[in-house]
């Protein structure tokens, strides 16, 4: 028996004689084959996988985006590849190219933000693409975020509720738009409350968690000393946290603490933190549906999708200390 006409047997053509199907059924069963779906991918052209690069799988924001993404993929009976990219657009090329000559059916990248036509061979390849969390630089493609400025205003808004007068800003780098969006919030904030901007009180480090130390030892050596900070995510609010404790400094009592996006054991933490809330797993869902759908329709509209952030008050703000009060809003 040719494998050939086993072929047309497993794919169900009708050029084969049902005694001749039996056998190859039969024989099937026997040996409990199941097909090789690479092979057939790669005889098809078209897989039922998705390629997804994010920039730190250690960062626990990430790990909750994949598990969206992924649930929302096995639904549809996609998987998917993971890539990391460590926040460098020279592995992030790698990766993506490596990822394209996997044939993969569509892409959900969380940019590097490179310099402009960093990504135009993607677009060349005519590979569906949506993008995560950032907006890359130079390519019109649909992207699904959160309310970053926003989540920042009422952040900062808050901590000058509560009295403090001295906020200062640990920021991400400003080659994200994420970034750029978050301090635009912070600023916005200090306007809207009366409260000067200096820049002594900014510092920008690289979303990592020894980048947001450095960024946290610096501004304690400013005088006066701030009476607040907000920190841009949640890995450099670690750092931040770690550089207050070495410097024998209490949060909040010494110096209130916000942060952008939670970590899960930010409740747990002694102070528990106030922390900007991203629906991280919905934001996973609602990129990998968007792209199923490009994949579906190439030529429908760009969408660009923004999720509600949310603030959660706790200790580190210092809501709850004598003689402070929070804000109505």
């Amino acid at each position: 028996m040719s494998s050939a006409t086993v072929s047309r047997v497993l794919s169900a053509s009708k050029f084969v004689s049902g005694a001749l199907a039996e056998r190859v059924w039969a024989a099937v069963r026997e040996l409990d084959y199941r097909p090789n779906q690479v092979a057939r991918n790669l005889r098809a052209r078209a897989t039922s996988t998705i390629g997804v690069v994010i920039p730190d799988i250690q960062n626990p924001f990430f790990t909750s985006l994949v598990r969206g993404i992924e649930d929302a993929l096995q639904a549809q009976k996609f998987t998917l590849l993971l890539a990391n990219s460590d926040g460098d657009s020279a592995r992030e090329r790698v990766c993506l190219d490596t990822l394209c000559a996997e044939e993969v059916a569509g892409l959900l990248v969380v940019p590097c933000n490179a310099e402009p036509g960093a990504y135009d061979h993607l677009v060349k390849q005519g590979v569906p693409v949506v993008a995560v969390d950032r907006s890359p630089t130079g390519l019109n493609v649909d992207v699904v975020g959160v309310t970053n400025e926003e989540g920042a205003r009422a952040a900062v808004l808050h901590l000058a509720g509560l009295g403090w007068d001295r906020i200062a800003l640990v920021g991400g780098p400003l080659s994200t738009n994420v970034a750029v969006e978050r301090e635009q919030g912070y600023r916005r904030a200090l306007d809207d409350a009366g409260l000067p901007s200096s820049a002594s009180l900014v510092e920008r480090a690289d979303f990592r968690e020894e980048g947001g130390y450095q960024a946290m030892v610096n501004l304690l050596r400013v005088t006066p000393r701030p009476t607040a900070v907000f920190v841009a995510n949640n890995l450099m609010a670690m750092g931040a946290l770690r550089a207050i404790s070495d410097a024998g400094l209490r949060v909040p009592d010494d110096i209130a603490l916000v942060l952008f996006d939670d970590i899960p054991w930010g409740a747990r933490v002694n102070p528990p933190l106030t922390a900007v809330v991203q629906p991280t797993y919905d934001l996973g869902v609602s990129a990998a549906r968007i792209l199923l759908d490009r994949i579906l329709e190439p030529h429908r509209p760009v969408r660009r999708v923004a999720l509600q952030t949310t603030l959660i008050v706790r200790a580190s703000c210092g809501a709850g200390l004598p003689g402070r009060t929070r804000p109505d809003s």
